[in-house]
């Protein structure tokens, strides 16, 4: 929606990323017929690169030598005196992919796009796996009815601008609630705690 359409204004812009457009838009495409045969097998074959290529960074494991701490002191990270795995190193917010180059000697030949999303998704794991959970809850939360003629004025906690578009528009249910223009995922949380209260 135009509100949302600026990952700045997203609530959940991790994983709104321009390097996953394509993962979570193609199967879209394809489903309502835009998205033709060489294409799809493009995006199927991206996906299993990523795959294969996840997995190798979690089992490669580079032994320690003098080459690897030096590259690692030079880029102001701890050295390391045990074999330590790529996807470990890749964690570390002062390495990634192209810094490894040298040391990543059986690294496939893949497209450089398949790197940077796997690099992202690891760099960033914990946090995308926390936006996924509010998203699901978000999901399970937005059915929730908002009764009707409500006067939003009357909910300690809402900002003035989501208590006047709220009664302007008068959402039935959270979800509505959420997507309005100017209403903000605390006031969402706002909204939910005052329904809690209400039902008990």
């Amino acid at each position: 929606e135009p509100y949302r359409m600026m990952t700045s204004r997203s609530e959940y812009r991790l994983v709104l990323r321009q390097d996953n457009a394509d993962e979570r838009m193609t199967p879209i495409g394809r489903k309502i017929g835009l998205i033709g045969d060489e294409r799809w097998a493009r995006f199927q074959q991206k996906q299993e690169w990523k795959r294969i290529e996840r997995d190798r960074a979690a089992k490669a494991v580079l032994p320690p030598s003098e080459a690897l701490n030096e590259l690692l002191v030079s880029h102001e990270t701890s050295s390391v005196s045990t074999g330590v795995r790529l996807v470990d190193l890749l964690k570390r917010p002062q390495l990634n992919y192209k810094i490894l180059t040298p040391l990543d000697q059986n690294r496939p030949d893949y497209p450089p796009s398949v790197f940077e999303n796997v690099e992202i998704e690891i760099k960033y794991e914990g946090y995308i796996k926390r936006q996924k959970a509010d998203i699901a809850e978000m999901r399970r939360l937005e059915g929730k009815l908002l009764p009707k003629g409500l006067d939003y004025t009357e909910i300690i906690g809402l900002r003035s601008e989501a208590q006047e578009k709220l009664n302007r528009v008068q959402p039935a249910n959270i979800g509505q609630a959420s997507r309005i223009s100017g209403v903000s995922p605390a006031d969402v949380s706002v909204l939910l705690i005052w329904l809690a209260k209400e039902q008990n």
